[in-house]
């Protein structure tokens, strides 16, 4: 029996040098009652001031706190590290990226609730937050926190978490009525690994414009973002696409 194993995490910062702090996890068995870890980690990397405005997790919040390798959650977390389970973040490639620079090498499939929200949900944004509100998950918050006796906030690694699961089942409940006959993770496993075409820009000088127009204007300004700037996969791809890369 598969095992869904939905994560987040709060940091230091979004550089390369930045570390874990916080991990929330719900790991979900459709025979065992849903296991719960929010933990507070320590680490070597000072917490920059923007992250803390944020999360609001100051120093001494971690001090004195267990490494991240040493928490319960990772413990649990490798245990389950095998195919037949599935890993699951809003925004996986970033979690999963500071998990890994504790050295986890990865063997679940893996699911990103961003990735797949942008291919079944048409929003002019796609973060968690503002997919609480929009899609109102936030009516059966209360509920659902009782019943794992976790408390909601925004930016809490556990309280996203619990957002995430009411997202996932919105998420799964759109495949099945799309998508007649499709196991649904399997359809959510198949669109994280699709790359999204993306129409206007949400950043920079062209915010809002259509990216294709842009291109036609100013193929200077995309040939500078395509060499200068680190972007994601989905812009990357849109941007050669409709410069005939692909």
């Amino acid at each position: 029996m598969a095992k869904y194993v939905l994560f987040d995490t709060e940091t230091t910062g979004g550089n390369e040098e930045d570390r874990i702090i916080q991990v929330g996890s719900m790991i979900i068995d459709a025979k065992a009652p849903v296991e719960v870890f929010d933990e507070l980690c320590s680490c070597e990397v000072p917490i920059k001031i923007e992250a803390m405005e944020v999360h609001n997790i100051t120093p001494d919040l971690i001090e004195n706190k267990p490494k991240l390798v040493e928490t319960s959650f990772y413990k649990r977390f490798n245990e389950l590290n095998s195919p037949e389970n599935f890993l699951i973040a809003h925004n996986l490639p970033f979690d999963l990226g500071m998990i890994k620079k504790e050295g986890f090498v990865n063997q679940y499939t893996l699911i990103d609730t961003l990735r797949c929200s942008r291919h079944l949900l048409d929003s002019p944004y796609h973060r968690l937050q503002y997919l609480r509100y929009s899609l109102e998950l936030y009516k059966d918050e209360a509920e659902e926190a009782k019943k794992h006796n976790i408390t909601i906030k925004a930016h809490d690694a556990i309280g996203d978490v619990l957002v995430m699961k009411l997202l996932l089942s919105k998420l799964v409940s759109i495949v099945k009525e799309q998508f007649h006959g499709i196991n649904p993770m399997k359809k959510l496993e198949e669109l994280t690994l699709q790359p999204i075409f993306v129409k206007t820009f949400k950043f920079g000088k062209y915010k809002g414009r259509n990216i294709e127009e842009v291109c036609d204007e100013d193929i200077g300004y995309i040939n500078w973002m395509m060499d200068s700037m680190d972007l994601d996969e989905d812009m990357r791809y849109t941007l050669d696409k409709i410069m005939g890369h692909i």
